[in-house]
């Protein structure tokens, strides 16, 4: 017996412990069709399995049987609306607790289990709710097995869950349900505009040795100049580090970039804090905000291959960044940021040097190709995909907002 912290208005009562068993009609544990009767299989009827699993409401299954398959394994189809869980493999922190509400009428594989619950009792949007709250807890505390654990019916059957009346049950699954819905739209159209951001990236710029891109602004006509990036930059900048074992040099007032904190975007903070006997040992440069930095060290790895940022902060730098700095008649930073996320992977597996470490220098990086439309066509392209990073940024803030507020109220609205 218990209340939850947060209630919705007119509901008091004390919520009532019981087993999972005690409030469920039936589960049903599906199965795999023979792989080796290619008639059992690429029908029309749906087969889901654990791993397509979303914990939320999942639409479509991979693979599809036919009749004959469905006879063959016995199996049942599950209704749209039912809550299936994951029951093998929960030893992966990625299975443990995985789970859906069924978004289509399907069959199921032996991994998966479906919940019928007892209508007067519980209903399967509030247990597909309860189980995201508990389920990586349950699958450590409720499974049983050495290597791979896993749940069977009578192990899920004492799995305690606390229970309102089904009134207060459905405004409770209806209220997360329509954060999870909120979730899903900012993630899609966050999605949709990096989709977008993507497509323009490659249209924008001069493709294959092409001399205008394929979507210009309108008044801008002119070919695209080829130069190597050295003959448009009036200089280049390379980070140190100070002495670690020098104390005195660290945790002062002055910003320390690493090229680890580089992230793709504007940055506008770093991790470290040097002090000025720290930056006249290192003899370092205030870099200013505005200034394009790219990761010059460790490109054999796939993430920090092409990484780099907008400095949204004046900053010192370590020896793994770059800063460069444009003829401003010939080139901006922002359009020089846009141009190098689009060719930074590239260019990291094609100009740089090393053996097991892959790394820009000073000279490497002035022979890299650039081509370049006016200052004015630039500062528009550069415009226009900025504000595509801003809307993907406001749309993953606002995921992250709306995630963490999921994660309090599902913390404070169970028992």
């Amino acid at each position: 017996m218990g209340k939850p912290e947060i209630r919705f208005k007119g509901y008091t009562d004390e919520w009532e412990q019981r087993k999972l068993g005690d409030v469920l009609d039936d589960m049903y544990n599906g199965q795999t069709p023979s792989r080796n009767k290619s008639e059992y299989w690429n029908g029309n009827i749906k087969w889901l399995s654990s791993g397509e699993l979303n914990r939320g409401t999942v639409y479509d299954s991979m693979e599809m049987i036919t009749e004959d398959g469905q006879k063959s394994a016995n199996l049942r189809i599950v209704p749209k609306g039912t809550f299936i869980m994951a029951i093998t493999g929960l030893e992966a922190a990625g299975t443990r607790g995985n789970c859906a509400l069924l978004g289509f009428d399907t069959t199921l594989n032996q991994s998966c289990m479906a919940l019928f619950p007892k209508k007067d009792l519980l209903t399967s949007d509030f247990l597909f709710q309860w189980y995201r709250k508990v389920g990586e807890e349950y699958g450590i505390n409720y499974t049983q097995g050495t290597k791979q654990q896993s749940y069977n019916a009578e192990l899920i059957k004492i799995l305690p869950i606390s229970l309102p009346s089904v009134a207060e049950q459905r405004k409770i699954a209806s209220y997360l349900s329509n954060l999870d819905h909120l979730i899903t739209l900012h993630q899609r159209k966050c999605d949709e505009v990096k989709s977008l951001k993507k497509y323009m990236l490659q249209k924008m710029f001069p493709q294959n040795e092409q001399k205008v891109p394929e979507i210009r602004f309108e008044g801008f006509t002119e070919a695209w100049e080829q130069r190597k990036l050295g003959d448009v930059l009036d200089d280049m900048y390379n980070g140190q580090t100070p002495s670690r074992n020098k104390s005195e040099y660290w945790n002062g007032n002055i910003k320390w970039l690493s090229s680890g904190e580089l992230n793709r975007g504007t940055v506008y903070d770093s991790m470290e804090m040097i002090t000025e006997d720290g930056q006249k040992s290192a003899n370092l440069r205030i870099v200013p905000k505005g200034t394009f930095i790219m990761a010059i060290t460790g490109l054999e790895a796939a993430g920090t291959r092409g990484n780099c940022a907008l400095l949204g902060f004046d900053t010192t730098l370590n020896q793994s960044c770059m800063a460069l700095f444009p003829k401003k008649d010939l080139l901006t930073s922002d359009f020089l940021f846009q141009w190098y996320r689009k060719v930074g992977e590239e260019y990291g597996i094609n100009y740089t040097q090393g053996t097991k470490q892959q790394s820009y220098n000073a000279e490497l990086i002035k022979i890299l190709p650039i081509s370049l439309p006016s200052v004015a066509e630039q500062r528009k392209i550069a415009s226009y995909l900025s504000n595509l990073d801003h809307l993907i940024t406001l749309h993953q803030q606002k995921c992250e907002e709306l995630k963490k507020i999921k994660k309090f109220m599902l913390q404070k609205m169970f028992v």
